[in-house]
Protein backbone atom coordinates (compact mmCIF):
# COMPACT_ATOMS: atom_id res chain seq x y z
CA UNK A 1 0.00 0.00 0.00
CA UNK A 2 0.94 3.64 -0.22
CA UNK A 3 0.66 4.18 2.96
CA UNK A 4 3.57 1.69 3.71
CA UNK A 5 5.96 3.29 1.00
CA UNK A 6 8.90 5.39 2.98
CA UNK A 7 10.30 8.24 1.49
CA UNK A 8 13.42 9.15 2.94
CA UNK A 9 14.15 13.43 3.24
CA UNK A 10 16.92 14.59 1.82
CA UNK A 11 19.04 16.77 4.43
CA UNK A 12 22.68 18.44 4.01
CA UNK A 13 22.35 17.81 -0.04
CA UNK A 14 22.16 22.05 -1.91
CA UNK A 15 22.89 23.25 -5.02
CA UNK A 16 24.70 25.91 -5.23
CA UNK A 17 25.92 28.91 -8.52
CA UNK A 18 28.61 30.37 -8.10
CA UNK A 19 30.52 33.20 -10.10
CA UNK A 20 33.98 31.87 -11.08
CA UNK A 21 36.42 33.03 -13.04
CA UNK A 22 37.54 31.11 -16.37
CA UNK A 23 41.13 30.74 -17.46
CA UNK A 24 40.09 29.65 -20.67
CA UNK A 25 37.68 32.26 -21.71
CA UNK A 26 39.08 34.83 -19.78
CA UNK A 27 36.15 36.10 -17.57
CA UNK A 28 33.75 35.15 -15.23
CA UNK A 29 30.90 32.37 -15.66
CA UNK A 30 27.91 31.01 -13.47
CA UNK A 31 28.19 27.47 -12.83
CA UNK A 32 26.34 25.18 -10.45
CA UNK A 33 28.01 22.55 -8.01
CA UNK A 34 25.84 19.85 -5.86
CA UNK A 35 27.42 20.14 -1.99
CA UNK A 36 26.86 17.41 0.09
CA UNK A 37 27.19 18.27 3.84
CA UNK A 38 26.32 15.20 5.07
CA UNK A 39 28.88 13.02 7.36
CA UNK A 40 28.40 9.88 4.88
CA UNK A 41 29.31 10.00 1.31
CA UNK A 42 26.07 9.99 -1.15
CA UNK A 43 26.72 7.75 -4.31
CA UNK A 44 25.36 7.16 -8.07
CA UNK A 45 24.56 11.09 -8.09
CA UNK A 46 22.57 11.37 -10.93
CA UNK A 47 21.68 15.05 -11.82
CA UNK A 48 18.94 16.27 -14.53
CA UNK A 49 19.02 19.72 -15.39
CA UNK A 50 16.83 22.08 -17.59
CA UNK A 51 15.90 25.78 -18.03
CA UNK A 52 12.27 26.95 -18.80
CA UNK A 53 9.83 29.99 -18.33
CA UNK A 54 6.33 30.48 -20.07
CA UNK A 55 7.41 30.74 -23.68
CA UNK A 56 10.48 28.42 -24.41
CA UNK A 57 12.52 25.82 -22.27
CA UNK A 58 15.89 24.00 -23.13
CA UNK A 59 16.94 20.68 -23.46
CA UNK A 60 17.12 17.83 -20.46
CA UNK A 61 20.60 17.78 -19.55
CA UNK A 62 21.46 14.54 -17.61
CA UNK A 63 24.63 14.29 -15.53
CA UNK A 64 26.28 11.99 -14.06
CA UNK A 65 28.62 12.65 -11.15
CA UNK A 66 29.13 9.54 -9.36
CA UNK A 67 30.44 8.89 -5.76
CA UNK A 68 30.53 12.53 -3.68
CA UNK A 69 32.73 12.44 -0.51
CA UNK A 70 31.21 13.24 2.80
CA UNK A 71 31.46 17.31 3.40
CA UNK A 72 32.88 17.31 -0.24
CA UNK A 73 31.14 19.27 -3.82
CA UNK A 74 30.90 18.40 -7.30
CA UNK A 75 30.39 20.89 -10.53
CA UNK A 76 27.34 20.18 -12.28
CA UNK A 77 27.45 22.56 -15.34
CA UNK A 78 28.23 25.93 -16.09
CA UNK A 79 24.93 28.23 -16.59
CA UNK A 80 24.97 30.68 -19.50
CA UNK A 81 23.89 34.65 -18.94
CA UNK A 82 21.01 33.62 -20.85
CA UNK A 83 19.50 31.11 -18.70
CA UNK A 84 19.21 33.51 -15.41
CA UNK A 85 15.85 35.06 -16.85
CA UNK A 86 14.55 31.32 -16.76
CA UNK A 87 13.88 29.38 -14.18
CA UNK A 88 16.31 26.88 -13.39
CA UNK A 89 15.51 23.11 -12.20
CA UNK A 90 18.17 20.63 -10.61
CA UNK A 91 16.44 17.42 -10.60
CA UNK A 92 18.79 15.21 -7.56
CA UNK A 93 18.66 11.24 -7.32
CA UNK A 94 21.33 9.65 -5.39
CA UNK A 95 21.30 6.79 -2.86
CA UNK A 96 23.11 7.02 0.87
CA UNK A 97 22.31 4.43 3.39
CA UNK A 98 21.04 2.12 1.69
CA UNK A 99 17.88 4.37 0.45
CA UNK A 100 17.51 6.07 -2.97
CA UNK A 101 16.96 9.83 -2.21
CA UNK A 102 15.16 12.29 -5.05
CA UNK A 103 14.76 16.10 -4.60
CA UNK A 104 14.03 19.23 -7.07
CA UNK A 105 15.70 22.03 -6.75
CA UNK A 106 14.35 25.38 -8.43
CA UNK A 107 16.04 28.55 -8.95
CA UNK A 108 12.94 30.97 -10.10
CA UNK A 109 13.93 33.41 -12.43
CA UNK A 110 16.53 36.33 -12.04
CA UNK A 111 16.82 34.95 -8.20
CA UNK A 112 20.37 34.07 -9.71
CA UNK A 113 22.49 37.32 -9.19
CA UNK A 114 25.56 38.50 -7.13
CA UNK A 115 22.93 40.28 -4.36
CA UNK A 116 22.16 37.13 -3.38
CA UNK A 117 25.62 35.95 -2.82
CA UNK A 118 25.85 33.92 0.85
CA UNK A 119 28.81 31.83 2.23
CA UNK A 120 28.11 27.85 0.97
CA UNK A 121 29.05 24.89 3.52
CA UNK A 122 31.73 22.95 2.59
CA UNK A 123 32.97 25.18 -0.58
CA UNK A 124 35.58 28.03 0.29
CA UNK A 125 33.28 30.39 -1.80
CA UNK A 126 30.13 32.92 -2.00
CA UNK A 127 27.08 31.87 -4.17
CA UNK A 128 23.50 31.35 -4.51
CA UNK A 129 22.27 27.93 -2.31
CA UNK A 130 19.07 26.35 -2.65
CA UNK A 131 18.18 24.13 -0.10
Amino acid sequence: MKKDIEIPVVENVYIAVVKEWNEDFLSKDWNSYIINDRDTPIEMVLVVTKGYDEERKTSLLRHGIGTIAAKSSAKIEMLQEELLSMNNEFAVTFFADNKLYDKKYIFRKNTINENAFQDLPVMDQRGILMK
